[in-house]
């Protein structure tokens, strides 16, 4: 699990957890009427603006919250610059028998176009289209959440009114009154809640895990296609170092002319 994210939920909740059982009894937030308006009615206008195959692919983009991989940028150039060498000594048939070993299908597709003799312009056309579908897909998935996080506050007022319809209907007898007034106040603390520490959250980290996955497959792509119009591995490796923030470059090159 990634430690950002974990710290993240343990901070989050565990604060508001225990702030809740400092101030009094903690039962005192528990109202499954509530509950039910705030997730039943966020849930209910998200299937409205989606399609439900859309909304249940979703849970399928969000384990990148929980479970991801982070790729080292260094070593992808190391390992596409090692690539350059070998087809400029080897040919670029010879990646052939090393596909398998490969756990990148992105790689394992552009390798296997150059292989099969594609010009680097189909390459780019076939590839460009499998980043530009990735990242539609995982927009959805932070939109969605997004669009979530919007639905639940408003949902949060809407509970808030019944609950002091209720009330107010119930004036007469103030015994009754404690049950309305619990629905109006939880209801927009659950909306609040949810929306803030896990649906808009989940939006962001999603939209930073593409960013990061989009920027790793263009430069597959330009190394690839670099590999295959036949560029020395030093051009390779300045094309790849191009995608690198400047003063990571300047810190590794710092790190490298210092004295062992």
């Amino acid at each position: 699990m990634d430690i950002a994210t974990l710290v993240g939920i343990v901070v989050a909740f565990g604060l508001v957890i225990i702030s809740i059982i400092l101030g009094g009894d903690a039962t005192w937030f528990v109202n499954y009427p509530s509950l039910m308006i705030v997730v039943g009615g966020t849930m209910g206008a998200t299937l409205l603006a989606y399609p439900l195959s859309e909304v249940l692919s979703v849970f399928g983009v969000a384990k990148n919250v929980f479970l991801h991989k982070s790729r080292s940028v260094q070593n992808l150039i190391l390992q596409l610059v090692d690539f350059a060498k070998k087809a400029r000594k080897d040919g670029i048939l010879s990646f052939e028998s090393q596909l398998k070993e490969l756990d990148d299908p992105f790689m394992v597709e552009g390798l296997q176009l150059a292989i099969d003799g594609m010009d680097s312009n189909a390459i780019d056309e076939i590839l460009s289209t499998d980043i530009q579908y990735v990242e539609e897909r995982h927009r959805l998935g932070a939109e969605i959440f997004s669009t979530m996080g919007g639905f639940a506050p408003a949902v949060g007022m809407l509970g808030t009114i019944i609950g002091l319809v209720q009330m107010l209907m119930q004036m007469e007898d103030p015994s009754q009154i404690g049950a309305p007034m619990a629905v109006a106040l939880l209801t927009t603390f659950y909306g609040t809640l949810l929306a803030n520490l896990l649906f808009l959250p989940i939006a962001a980290k999603l939209k930073t895990r593409s960013n990061q996955e989009i920027l790793v497959s263009q430069m597959v792509l330009e190394g690839i296609i670099s590999i295959q119009s036949g560029d020395n591995h030093r051009v390779v490796e300045q094309k790849l170092r191009a995608f690198i923030a400047r003063k990571a470059r300047e810190s590794e090159a710092a790190a490298e002319a210092a004295p062992a």
